[in-house]
């Protein structure tokens, strides 16, 4: 039986991935610059077109920027989604996938998001994170700006205090290609009521460590707006995800 060759990975992926280990190994942490093109060149014996393209691609994973003119060069960085966010929407708009898909897998994420982390205590600086979150959204109740906002950060502090790193990224990205108002999902002023009671529920039922009642109150409100979208913009939940198009 024939099996396809392997491909070998490209030279500058594998200084990329010596970079990111020597970066561990020194502790490096947010904002601590690299050592100089000159001694990186010295140090991983590569030409310069390879040290390049290594720090670019880099740069795009968000593990370092790289600052222009004097005093400049590559200074670390914490990645987040928006790289996982952007390899997820190609993979989808390859697959023909709408952007239904993406709604259906919060449907399924996110309830168990909020039952772990209603199961442990949690910490009082996420709990503040939450509490703000809501009624930050019940001031401002007219600005759907500040409502996309506020989900967006209720759903990041829930998905990034469940214990599982993976799971929070990856609810990061949903969120990131998902967006509602650059799709084209709008929301009336009850649907943002709806929206902020759905948020304060949830928020108690963590608040009291309930983890059933967390997940059924998550569980209630992706349904919800999932039922919205669907009835107000079938349109938008059918059509195809694209990068660069809403994504």
């Amino acid at each position: 039986m024939s099996s396809t060759p392997v491909r070998p990975q490209k030279t500058a992926m594998l200084l990329a991935q010596r970079i990111v280990g020597d970066i561990n190994r020194r502790g490096n942490t947010v904002g601590d610059r690299l050592p100089p093109e000159r001694i990186m060149l010295e140090d991983y014996e590569v030409g310069r077109g390879t040290l390049r393209e290594s720090l670019r691609f880099l740069e795009s994973q968000g593990v370092i920027s790289l600052k222009p003119g004097p005093g400049g060069g590559p200074v670390v960085q914490h990645p987040d989604a928006t790289s996982l966010a952007t390899s997820l929407t190609l993979l989808l708009q390859f697959a023909d996938a709408p952007f239904r898909t993406i709604a259906e897998a919060r449907s399924g994420l996110e309830p168990m998001l909020a039952q772990a982390r209603g199961r442990v205590s949690c910490p009082t600086s996420r709990l503040a994170a939450l509490e703000a979150s809501v009624d930050n959204m019940h001031d401002h109740l007219d600005d759907q700006t500040v409502l996309q906002e506020e989900s967006r950060r209720f759903h990041h502090v829930i998905a990034h205090g469940c214990g599982n790193p993976i799971l929070g990224y990856l609810v990061d990205a949903l969120l990131g290609i998902l967006d509602d108002s650059a799709i084209g999902v709008d929301h009336h002023e009850v649907r943002r009521s709806a929206v902020h009671q759905a948020h304060l529920a949830i928020y108690e039922a963590i608040a009291r460590r309930d983890p059933s009642a967390s997940a059924a109150a998550m569980q209630d409100h992706v349904h919800q707006h999932l039922r919205y979208a669907e009835e107000k913009f079938p349109d938008v939940l059918s059509a195809p995800v694209v990068w660069g198009n809403g994504s």
